[in-house]
C-alpha cells in the first residue's frame, strides 16, 4: 500500500528536556572530528562545479535522498545552484521520479553532512538557502544528539547563515530545531504546521497522501564565523 505511512511515535511530546544543555555545551566547544579524506574530495569536486558554472546563489539540499528535492529546488530557482548532499551511495545513484533530464543548475554529491557542512564554513561559502526535508526523527529520547540539532556540528550549521527551513511529520523534532536555532541564532524561530502546494520530495508526497499534519521552522539567518569549524 502507498499512503500508509505510520505517525512517528515517541515518549516525547514536546523538546527534550536536555535540549538547551546540550545546545549550549555544543556551542561552548569546537567539534573536531577530523574531516574524512572522501568527503574531502567529494567536497572540493562539487565546489568546483559550482565555480565552473559562474558561483551562482547556492541552494545546499541537505539529506537529500534520491534527489527528487535538488531537482525542485533548482526548478523553483533557475538562477541559483543546488548541491543535493547525502551519505548514501544507493539513494546518490538510484533513479529520481523525476521526468526527463535533470536541470543544469543542479548536481548531487555522496558526503557525510557534518564534514560538508564545516567544510563550507571553513571556505567561507556561504548558502543563500539551505533545505534540510524530512531528516530521520530519532524519536527515541536517548537520542537526543543524532538529530541535527541536538549534534555538536550544529552551530557550525547555524553559522553558514541562508534562508534556513527544516520540515518535518513530527512536530516534536521541528518544535526542537526551531529552539535550538533560536538559542544558538539568538534570533527568534517557531515551528508551523503547513501544506505543501507541491511535495518535493518522495516522503513528503507520501506523509501528506497518509494524512499526516507536516511542519517546519524557517529562519533569515546571518552568517558569521563559528569555532565549531574544522577544516
Amino acid at each position: 500500500m502507498y499512503a500508509n505511512s505510520s505517525l512517528v511515535t515517541s515518549r516525547q511530546d514536546g523538546p527534550h528536556q536536555h535540549l538547551h544543555a546540550a545546545v549550549a555545551r555544543h556551542a561552548l566547544h569546537p567539534f573536531r572530528q577530523p574531516i574524512a579524506p572522501r568527503n574531502r574530495t567529494a567536497f572540493e569536486e562539487s565546489i568546483a562545479r559550482w565555480r565552473a558554472l559562474g558561483e551562482a546563489a547556492l541552494i545546499i539540499d541537505a539529506g537529500c535522498g534520491v534527489g527528487l528535492s535538488t531537482m525542485h529546488l533548482a526548478m523553483a530557482y533557475p538562477d541559483h545552484f543546488v548541491i543535493g548532499v547525502d551519505q548514501s551511495a544507493d539513494r546518490i545513484a538510484r533513479r529520481t521520479q523525476w521526468q526527463g533530464a535533470a536541470p543544469p543548475n543542479c548536481l548531487r554529491v555522496r558526503a557525510n553532512l557534518i564534514d560538508y557542512w564545516r567544510l563550507l564554513l571553513a571556505s567561507g561559502i556561504r548558502p543563500a538557502r539551505h533545505y534540510l526535508l524530512y531528516p530521520n526523527p530519532w524519536p527515541k529520547s536517548r537520542h537526543l544528539t543524532r538529530r541535527w540539532h541536538g549534534h555538536p556540528v550544529f552551530p557550525a550549521l547555524v553559522a553558514l547563515g541562508g534562508q534556513l527551513e527544516c520540515r518535518s511529520n513530527w512536530h516534536v523534532y521541528v518544535e526542537e530545531f526551531a529552539s535550538a536555532l533560536t538559542q544558538v541564532a539568538q534570533q527568534p524561530a517557531h515551528c508551523e504546521a503547513f501544506v505543501p502546494q507541491c511535495p518535493i520530495t518522495p516522503f513528503e508526497r507520501k506523509y501528506l497522501d497518509s494524512g499526516h499534519r507536516l511542519w517546519r521552522c524557517r529562519a533569515q539567518l546571518a552568517a558569521s564565523t563559528c569555532p565549531a569549524a574544522s577544516s
